[in-house]
């Protein structure tokens, strides 16, 4: 093998020494550690690679204090946003976060239901019984009072029935039944006159005069007056010159009140014949007439009598369409 086949050490093989062969021997040896000699043998430069294998040139790096062309421009780091800290909650907010908004089930929407329509029942009945307690809070004496009223009436009732049965034992019992029943007869309708007003009649009672100054008293509470007298037992009545009977009706407003369709004006004088230790009471009781008439701003008097004249009369009518069936 002659000297120009001999490879160089470059891996070339018959490459021709020429003038660019001079000028890399009379190149000065590069420093240790430079770029194209080979590791580890200083002054032999590194065997040149084909273009395919060279490695790309790396980016030339900045200098200090100036940005590169890529990158972005450091400024300054915002701080962190860190949330606000909670304020601790109160007993009464955590209560009403715990009951609003509600959550409701439909179990405890049947019970809420249920508990409204009780709560209802025990309004509406406690309500009726305070209504129907108006003596609860009355005294001992008035107490007593009313119990003597009632067992007047009771007794009154009692004296009517053994009237009656023993007018039946004298008609059954009579020789002469025609004369008893003629003589009993008169007498029912004397009884019937007074009730009906067409007779005078006279007898104990009470004489209530009612003065209402300020025109507050309405018809309906002289109405009350009259249903509470016929309730002691009150045998005939007469309010100023009207004689009140069974078909007597109260109208107009309070100051301007008609009885029977007649003007009455007040002071309203009642002159009632019955017993006066029953009518009396009767008109005193508590939550009666005369506190009622008092509540109204009017005043109330009532005194006893052992003669009351009742001579206001109506006419008697004869009916139209009822016949007695006697006949």
């Amino acid at each position: 093998m002659s000297a120009d086949d001999t490879p160089d050490k470059s891996g070339q093989q018959g490459r021709p020494e020429g003038p660019e062969k001079d000028e890399k021997r009379e190149r000065p040896e590069p420093s240790a550690g430079a770029p194209g000699e080979r590791a580890g043998v200083p002054g032999e430069p590194e065997p040149e690679r084909p273009e395919e294998e060279r490695p790309e040139p790396a980016p030339e790096e900045p200098e200090a204090g100036e940005p590169g062309p890529e990158q972005p421009v450091p400024g300054p780091v915002p701080p962190k946003k860190t949330a606000p800290e909670a304020a601790p909650l109160t007993g009464r907010q955590r209560l009403m976060s715990g009951l609003w908004p509600p959550r409701l089930t439909r179990a405890q929407l049947t019970v809420a239901v249920l508990l409204c329509v009780l709560g209802l029942g025990l309004a509406i009945q406690v309500r009726s019984t305070s209504d129907n307690s108006a003596l609860r809070g009355a005294r001992q004496e008035d107490l007593v009072r009313i119990l003597d009223e009632l067992d007047n009436r009771t007794k009154r009732l009692e004296d009517e029935k053994r009237r009656l049965d023993s007018q039946r034992s004298e008609l059954e019992s009579s020789s002469n039944q025609a004369a008893e029943a003629r003589k009993q007869t008169a007498q029912k309708e004397e009884q019937l006159g007074v009730l009906a007003g067409t007779v005078a009649a006279e007898g104990p009672g009470i004489e209530l005069t009612v003065s209402d100054s300020k025109g507050t008293v309405e018809s309906d509470k002289l109405l009350d007056t009259i249903q509470e007298l016929r309730a002691a037992g009150a045998e005939a009545i007469q309010i100023n010159d009207v004689r009140v009977v069974a078909g007597t009706y109260f109208s107009g407003s309070a100051g301007k009140v008609e009885i029977d369709g007649k003007k009455v004006s007040q002071p309203y004088k009642f002159k009632v014949i019955g017993k006066p230790q029953d009518l009396e009471p009767a008109l005193n009781i508590p939550g009666g007439v005369v506190q009622t008439l008092e509540k109204e701003q009017a005043s109330v008097s009532v005194s006893r009598s052992e003669k009351i004249i009742v001579d206001a009369l109506r006419p008697a009518k004869r009916p139209d369409y009822a016949r007695s069936s006697s006949q």
